[in-house]
């Protein structure tokens, strides 16, 4: 089977995962060049296809190819040189470097994520300045340092920021970059295999620990009492701890108040969603970074249309440099309305149950069947409730519709639970400010 064959074959099967207008957009694009050994090149026409093909589809790329071939396959990109100009060439250039030094010292961070490359607006100002301050002296400016905030807003940009600064600086340090879940999934394993050791020996022998996503932490005991023990460690050596979340220390439960208490010791920022004007600024940025040229016009309307967050942003960026390179035509508000017509708000999404349900559930950290199942426990029963009080007051959906959607439930069951949640509102401050946060969440749709 030649190259083109294998090609052929393998684009198939991706297209049949991810449907037509996924798949003309970035794979017809895409040429197969070169496979040799374990190793298939790419040319791709610039880097922004590059990059969205690494994040959304190496691994469908990865196992197709490796189904025909019968063998392990690594996927390398190669970007078409006519499409790339000097300042792009510079630009990768200078990644590459960086993702080589990384590495080569086992170090986890994201090359594209620095302090240049992240804009400074009114909604993050306080917790990019605390962060500089951190990566410039690192376990003796703020710690630990806690950033928080929204999805996609830009707390992973300015970890990793911190992260990658700090090795820039000082190549013996010894930074760890993890997220929540693979510091959970890492002590599980070592609990079970007596490694705890090893385990220990890795998180704290550290310069710098950094982990994304703290609140994932919440319900794991003796993951929890782990993360305790190597917090005080570090902190007592004066080695700089940094943790995110989306919500600030009080909000993250359950977990016991002696981590809670070492979570908000240090400095406590958060990040809000930006500004217009921000949005703006961020886009001319990183579109002058990926080389794809966006009108003054195009940005304000996508910044005022786009109210999620940055990363949707970005990913709308994306789609239209893609397109506009494919059919060699520039960017207009016109062609905004086409391509991204089912990514942009014409006008302000409806609260519906099913985001509010989402959204609990993932503030609890439960599944969307639980939530729905029949299950009387309190860690079950108590969201429920939740659940069906925001519906109540956030929708116009009738009592009894609310209770269909919670897996049948009649309409004196949705009473019961806004009676049981407007009592608890009332005489529990603490659960309140939850309420509120949750409250704020919903209705900007993060």
């Amino acid at each position: 089977m030649d190259i083109m064959d294998i090609w052929g074959k393998t684009t198939s099967v991706i297209q049949e995962k991810i449907g037509e207008q996924a798949f003309d957009l970035w794979f017809k694009p895409v040429k197969l060049i070169q496979l040799q050994d374990e190793q298939a090149t790419m040319e791709v026409p610039n880097r922004f296809f590059k990059e969205w093909i690494e994040d959304h589809y190496i691994v469908m790329i990865n196992e197709a190819l490796e189904g025909f071939l019968k063998k392990h396959v690594t996927v390398k990109f190669k970007i078409s040189e006519k499409q790339q100009d000097a300042t792009i060439r510079k630009i990768e250039a200078k990644m590459e470097n960086r993702r080589a030094k990384l590495a080569s010292r086992g170090i986890f961070l994201n090359p594209k994520y620095t302090f240049d490359s992240f804009v400074v607006g009114p909604s993050n100002q306080f917790a990019c300045a605390a962060a500089v301050s951190v990566a410039n002296s690192p376990g003796r400016s703020y710690n630990p340092l806690f950033i928080y905030g929204g999805v996609g807003l830009g707390k992973t940009h300015l970890m990793n920021a911190i992260g990658n600064s700090i090795i820039d600086k000082s190549s013996g340090v010894k930074l760890m970059y993890a997220s929540a879940d693979q510091f959970i999934s890492e002590c599980i394993y070592s609990m079970r295999n007596n490694k705890m050791d090893e385990f220990k020996d890795k998180y704290r022998n550290l310069d710098v620990l950094v982990i994304d996503d703290i609140q994932f932490i919440a319900g794991k005991a003796s993951t929890q009492d782990e993360l305790f023990h190597t917090f005080n460690t570090l902190y007592n050596l004066q080695k700089q701890v940094i943790f995110s979340s989306d919500r600030p220390p009080s909000e993250i439960s359950p977990i016991t108040e002696r981590l809670r208490s070492r979570f908000a010791m240090g400095l406590t920022a958060d990040i809000q969603i930006p500004d217009i004007e921000t949005k703006v600024a961020i886009l001319g940025k990183k579109s002058e970074m990926e080389g794809i040229k966006l009108p003054e016009d195009v940005m304000f309307f996508l910044a005022s249309r786009v109210k999620s967050n940055i990363r949707d942003l970005e990913a709308c960026m994306i789609r239209l440099g893609a397109h506009a390179s494919l059919i060699a035509k520039p960017i207009t508000v016109e062609m905004v309305k086409d391509v991204l017509k089912d990514m942009i708000h014409e006008e302000e999404k409806a609260l519906n149950v099913d985001f509010i349900l989402k959204t609990v559930c993932e503030y609890y950290g439960l599944k969307l069947n639980d939530i729905k199942a029949k299950k009387r426990s309190r860690d079950i029963a108590f969201p429920r409730q939740v659940a069906m009080y925001l519906c109540r007051l956030l929708t116009d959906v009738s009592l009894s519709e609310i209770g269909k959607c919670f897996g049948g439930k009649d309409h004196s069951t949705v009473i019961h639970a806004c009676k049981q949640i407007e009592d608890r509102k009332g005489s529990d401050e603490d659960f309140s400010k939850k309420l509120d946060y949750l409250i704020k969440k919903i209705k900007n749709q993060e």
